[in-house]
């Protein structure tokens, strides 16, 4: 393996473990309260405060220092309108920058430092089910752990001592991406076995950007397909996005999972994919990455509206603060 080899796999991890490399918005909205207009055009909302002229960060520091935060990006259920789960993306939070950009620390991130990271990402997720437990939620949460991290790391070990013991735990999803799982699947399916046993099931996260062998695929019972975004984008009005995404959810109900389409941006696709028969749905159309301290929030103000249980889309115009309610 070359040097950019190691690179570029290191980026890509970095990449899935935070979900995006732009700043994420400090505005989100959950699912009754979509973030568009009804001809389609998205809220503008406010970026997340850091400097423009981060300084470099060597990852290890912010390890070491436990800078970590969790963001939470919510999953929506495509057929009951409701909120289904979420999705634990990392953050780090420098005491003097804020929220720091993915290029500021990914060229320092050695694989040791990364597995720390993910390590202890895992059992922040795992004790933050706990904290939406006890708050009256019980939500599927899922991350996205790369494969050769989940070799790294005695996950099992992790998950058995961290989860949560509340006979309402409805266990974890670990999204693993299409080309990581090609490259290895009796790997995969061994990880994926002994995981199971502790309560973590398998994604298929990127799902039509890879080249997934069907005879491998059907070896391993993984929980759900995530379609790229790639193919979400556009859905509606592109022949080959459609085909794509009503395969991808075709094929996951014959295996007997879920489908969840990652990265719905406009109203006209999450329609075209309910249509498709997609169950879940996530992306910045329907509620972007958010604190921890936010999700809680408006989960609960969720609770104090009880009508405020299905998502509609919003009228032009319509102020942000109204779509918290039913």
């Amino acid at each position: 393996m070359t040097v950019d080899d190691t690179t570029s796999g290191l980026q890509r991890a970095l990449d899935e473990l935070t979900g995006a490399t732009a700043a994420p918005s400090m505005q989100p909205v959950l699912p009754d309260d979509v973030a568009v207009g009804s001809s389609g055009t998205k809220i503008a909302q406010t970026e997340s405060p850091h400097l423009p002229d981060t300084p470099a960060v060597v990852l290890s520091g912010p390890v070491n220092e436990n800078w970590l935060e969790l963001w939470y990006q919510p999953k929506i259920d495509l057929r009951q309108k409701c909120l289904a789960g979420a999705e634990a993306f990392t953050r780090i939070r420098h005491p003097d920058h804020g929220v720091l950009s993915v290029e500021s620390y990914l060229e320092s991130a050695d694989e040791e430092s990364l597995a720390r990271l993910i390590g202890r990402a895992l059992v922040t997720t795992l004790g933050d089910w706990t904290k939406f437990g006890d708050a009256g939620f019980n939500l599927r949460l899922a991350i996205n752990i790369p494969v050769n991290l989940l070799l790294k790391l005695p996950i099992s070990e992790l998950v058995s001592e961290h989860h949560p013991k509340s006979q309402q735990w409805p266990g974890l999803i670990v999204e693993v991406t299409e080309d990581q799982f090609v490259r290895d699947p009796k790997r995969v399916r061994d990880i994926a076995n002994q995981l199971r046993a502790n309560g973590i099931a398998i994604a298929i996260d990127d799902f039509g950007a890879g080249y997934s062998s069907l005879s491998a695929m059907r070896e391993l019972a993984f929980a759900e397909i995530k379609i790229h975004k790639s193919f979400v984008n556009h859905c509606a009005t592109d022949a080959t996005n459609a085909a794509i995404c009503q395969t991808a959810i075709d094929l996951a109900h014959r295996f007997g999972s879920t489908a969840v389409a990652d990265g719905i941006e406009n109203i006209t696709d999450l329609q075209t994919l309910q249509i498709m028969g997609c169950d879940f749905g996530q992306g910045t159309l329907l509620a972007p990455p958010m604190t921890q301290e936010r999700f809680l929030e408006l989960l609960q103000q969720r609770v104090s509206k009880p009508s405020a249980q299905q998502f509609v889309p919003a009228a032009d115009g319509e102020p942000a603060s109204s779509r918290l309610s039913a």
